[in-house]
């Protein structure tokens, strides 16, 4: 195919070909990159950078993964459509597994395919659809996005990696450059998480890669090689690469087509025969510097060297070191489960939405109350109650609200815990089913299809185990145990009657006393 052949040129052939094609951004950034870094931490030989890239595109070629975007990235003529299916295809990634996105935008491209029907779509269809997929934001902002191509940009999606990131809210440096060069051809590199491990083990950058510096150096490695003439297929490449083979744990060496370029894999291959020269006692063998590793000439100063001593247990792992985790922040919240009328799966329940911004942002949820300061749990469950009456018309006594039991949820940033009460109609004294502002009654079959989030879903589950093997409770303290069924453990020293198991010490007793 061409496009081989024109990945197999002379890399300042096809520099100069396209450099008018590769966004101000990119240059500059490969130009700093190429002026700032140590040359162990970068590519200084083009006919290495050559090489690099043929490597990886044929490994790409021969097994990349058939995805949907992918096909549509190949095939759709139109720029315009083009465009919006990576676009979209990029927002989804966000932080989501590839196996999980597949049918989202499968689902998604078949009811909006322009961008057009999108932007005229209400944004409680769009929650409806992205329910389940997680960090919710991302579906309003390309809804956001989509109503601004059509009403200011007169339909048009903008067609440089400049003019994506300023114009569409929602798209940063990543995306831009994903869509840039996947849907449109322009010679930018782009840096993910994986991209981010794949150059950090490839150029032994192990500093913290959240650092500015590191971002820095990461951005001009990737602009300096992503192959000008095949930008899109090398970037999904690199990708692909840290997805499949140089992944965070276990990565798999043997099979990766750019070893013989990977300065971790050489720096781990050097040590491991160190240490075996050591056993077998030849450590006088060992000359004090390791000539075919090139090492960083200045470690101490440098911002792209690791701060911790190498450990060899990680092997290529070293590269890059991960800073500590930040633990989510607790959090406990009051929600109740207002049943109204109906029976069986066409019960109805009481949802409210949130907020316009913010976490869950437009999403329906059960009423709730976070639980904040020093108040007591009793004086936030009033609160709730006051939440729930005025939704209903009525005046809610806190002793009418059921305990049901607890759910965690955890999102990114938040440990939720969310404390479980439920009340209904009959319990409460109201006539029928009241449409507050911002409510809505739904069916329990229904919600699992609504823009809810999977908190909610949880929620909806725990009450719905409970009504059905302990039916309506009427106060009380809470339940400890939330499960549907709690295992019995037989006491010590019971005799078997055949379908409890035996202690270990009465089944050997047992077997010894059997003439």
């Amino acid at each position: 195919m061409s496009t081989k052949r024109a990945s197999m040129n002379s890399t300042e052939t096809a520099k100069d070909s396209k450099l008018r094609r590769r966004s101000p951004a990119a240059v500059q950034h490969e130009e700093t990159a190429n002026t700032t870094l140590s040359s162990c931490h970068t590519f200084h030989d083009p006919a290495e950078v050559a090489r690099l890239r043929s490597q990886l595109l044929s490994w790409y070629d021969e097994g990349k993964r058939d995805l949907p975007w992918r096909t549509v990235a190949l095939t759709e003529p139109d720029l315009n459509i083009r465009t919006y299916a990576v676009w979209v295809s990029e927002i989804m990634l966000q932080q989501t597994q590839v196996a999980t996105v597949i049918d989202y935008y499968n689902r998604w491209m078949q009811r909006w395919p322009t961008v057009q029907s999108l932007a005229a779509a209400t944004l409680e269809e769009v929650n409806q659809m992205w329910a389940g997929l997680g960090y919710y934001s991302r579906g309003r902002r390309l809804h956001e996005g989509a109503q601004k191509v059509v009403t200011e940009l007169k339909g048009q999606i903008p067609r440089t990696v400049e003019s994506l990131l300023k114009q569409l809210p929602g798209v940063g440096r990543y995306t831009a450059g994903a869509i840039g060069s996947i849907a449109l051809g322009e010679v930018t590199g782009v840096v993910d998480g994986n991209v981010i491990r794949v150059l950090c083990r490839l150029r032994a950058i192990g500093a913290d890669s959240t650092s500015p510096a590191v971002m820095e150096a990461l951005w001009g490695l990737g602009n300096a090689l992503v192959d000008p003439g095949r930008p899109g297929d090398f970037n999904q490449a690199l990708m692909e690469l840290g997805a499949r083979v140089c992944t965070p744990k276990g990565a798999q060496c043997s099979r990766c087509p750019l070893r013989s370029h990977c300065r971790s894999y050489r720096k781990v291959h050097i040590r491991q025969e160190a240490n075996c020269e050591r056993l077998l006692g030849k450590l006088d063998k060992i000359p004090p510097t390791l000539p075919d590793i090139e090492d960083c000439t200045s470690p101490k100063s440098c911002a792209l060297c690791p701060t911790e001593p190498w450990d060899d247990a990680l092997g290529v792992q070293n590269f890059p070191r991960k800073p500590a985790k930040k633990a989510p922040r607790a959090e406990r919240t009051l929600t109740c489960v207002v049943v109204g009328s109906g029976d069986g799966a066409e019960q109805q329940v009481l949802l409210t939405q949130r907020p316009e911004k913010g976490l869950l942002a437009g999403m329906w949820e059960f009423p709730s109350v976070l639980l904040e300061g020093d108040s007591s749990e009793t004086k936030h469950k009033g609160a709730l109650c006051a939440k729930v009456g005025r939704m209903l018309g009525v005046k809610l006594n806190r002793n009418l609200l059921h305990d049901v039991g607890e759910v965690v949820h955890v999102f990114s940033h938040i440990h939720q815990t969310y404390v479980v009460f439920a009340v209904s109609l009959k319990d409460c004294g109201a006539d029928g089913l009241i449409q507050a502002e911002n409510t809505q009654w739904i069916s329990r079959s229904a919600l699992h299809k609504a823009a809810v989030s999977t908190g909610v879903k949880k929620i909806l589950k725990l009450y719905d185990s409970t009504a059905s093997c302990e039916g309506e409770t009427s106060g009380g303290k809470r339940k400890k145990n939330t499960k549907s069924a709690v295992s019995k453990k037989t006491p010590r020293g019971a005799v078997s009657d055949g379908r409890r198991q035996l202690s270990l010490g009465n089944f050997f007793r047992r077997v010894k006393e059997e003439p």
